[in-house]
């Protein structure tokens, strides 16, 4: 195999997307679109990637700089020939196969990718063009051949009535002999339609040079579909989720309504677990196996583990969950918080950098922030860590096996020791002792006959 290396062109603005943000750095299925041909780059085994840069670059740089990738580049935007020869520079030395890709073409497949490689190579061809048959071709450039081979590549606004009535055209995905169209591309000019300089001339000139120049035909054209605007965005991202959902069914997840199960790429989901729709998994959540996820809930990157219930409505961010544990529904995990197995965290229950011990539940109507909790406790409805003061956050410790009634308030900095008792309606603001009972409210008096007296005024 010879040596491979890619440039992904991603330089443009993307007017059409109406955004401040650069084209390539909208978002598919939890990614900016520019991660997927990156990715689908690196599995053919590339000695080297550049990504060309212009509007926005700095963002583009910071997105994609854990990439390992090169960068080149083009202050101007003067076409596709232009934007290659902007990475020239970054590939001095490389002498190989050279795959052109875009950076607003999210869905192209590695083995796409392998097949033209292959292809090229094996034919040792200067130019192999990525094509594809579509039956309405407006606004691509179309492929024209003579007697069955490729002899050039016509823009749609430079076609004859006769070229525009061709159907196969140019996908924009090339692998090139690298040393050759380098050479090529200081030689172009802009006589045409847009007084631009046109990568597809440099395969008109291989063919006059009497070089080998290929085309590999795309079975999928969906494959090509580049994002212009936010209804192609959103028509690539729903592509994009059914090849997801695809995938984590055909390992073993039930997905009940996939048309309607969000899964950003990258998620991990274990065998028999069961999703219901309206679900959304995003960044690098990870959930085990035999989970059961209800409908609404959000799950931002957490750790969840085997044998878990996330009941309905339910939003979970930063967070670990462990074994058998239920959350909700309309809980709310915040980041930081650790639940350590066979806990119950249930209806309107909000956490926040809250570890809770194995066993452990909050079961209605509480918010646990800046908290420890140990093993087996029981934390009543309606209770509150009191955890900040107004400028500085306190935690909370509260021991093994403790029970914690309702409407009680642990004002922090405060600690409960093991098995300790707290009475419902308590507001504690001093430690208390293992096994100790905590009553902290005022004595309850009682003025015989004084509603009935108020109601008597009240008439008068």
């Amino acid at each position: 195999m010879t040596q491979r290396a890619a440039v992904i062109l991603a330089a443009g603005k993307g007017t059409r997307m109406k955004s401040e943000q650069p084209k390539v750095l909208h978002t598919i299925a939890g990614k900016a679109m520019v991660h997927f041909p990156i990715e689908a780059a690196n599995r053919l085994g590339i000695e080297r990637t550049v990504l060309v840069v212009g509007h926005g670059a700095e963002a583009v740089r910071q997105e994609t700089g854990d990439c390992g990738i090169a960068y080149a580049v083009q202050a101007e935007q003067l076409g596709t020939g232009h934007a290659l020869l902007c990475a020239r520079e970054a590939l001095m030395e490389f002498d190989g196969a050279l795959i052109l890709l875009a950076g607003d073409v999210p869905l192209i497949q590695t083995d796409t990718l392998e097949d033209l490689v292959r292809q090229h190579e094996q034919a040792q061809a200067a130019v192999t063009v990525l094509t594809m048959e579509l039956d309405n071709p407006f606004g691509y450039g179309r492929i024209v051949r003579e007697d069955g081979a490729v002899v050039r590549i016509v823009e749609q606004k430079d076609a004859t009535p006769s070229e525009q009535a061709l159907n196969e055209v140019n996908t924009g995905i090339y692998c090139f002999d690298a040393r050759f169209v380098f050479e090529s591309l200081g030689k172009l000019g802009t006589d045409n339609a847009q007084g631009e300089y046109y990568l597809t001339d440099v395969l008109e000139m291989a063919v006059k040079e009497g070089r080998i120049v290929e085309a590999a035909l795309l079975n999928c054209p969906e494959e090509a579909m580049g994002i212009n605007d936010r209804a192609q965005l959103a028509d690539a991202a729903e592509r994009i989720r059914r090849r997801l959902n695809r995938e984590h069914m055909l390992a073993g997840v039930t997905l009940i309504d996939p048309a309607q199960t969000y899964i950003d790429a990258g998620v991990e989901i274990g065998p028999d677990s069961l999703i219901h729709p309206g679900v959304h998994l995003k960044g690098k959540t990870r959930i085990g196996a035999g989970c059961e996820i209800e409908p609404g809930v959000v799950v931002q990157d957490c750790l969840v583990a085997d044998r878990c219930h996330l009941k309905a409505g339910s939003v979970l961010e930063n967070s670990e969950i462990g074994a058998e544990s239920a959350v909700g529904p309309m809980a709310h995990l915040r980041p930081g918080t650790q639940l350590l197995g066979e806990n119950k965290i249930g209806n309107f229950v909000e956490t926040k950098k809250a570890v809770i011990g194995k066993g452990s539940k909050a079961s209605h109507l509480t918010y646990l922030g800046d908290c420890e909790l140990g093993q087996r406790v029981n934390v009543g409805c309606g209770t509150i860590t009191c955890n900040y003061d107004g400028v500085n956050k306190f935690r909370t410790e509260i021991g093994d096996d403790v029970f914690v009634g309702s409407d009680v308030q642990l004002v922090a900095p405060v600690k409960v020791g093991r098995g300790a008792l707290i009475a419902a309606g308590a507001t504690i603001t001093k430690d208390v002792p293992e096994d100790a009972l905590a009553i902290a409210r005022a004595p309850q008096k009682v003025l015989e006959g004084w509603a009935a007296k108020r109601r008597a005024e009240q008439k008068k």
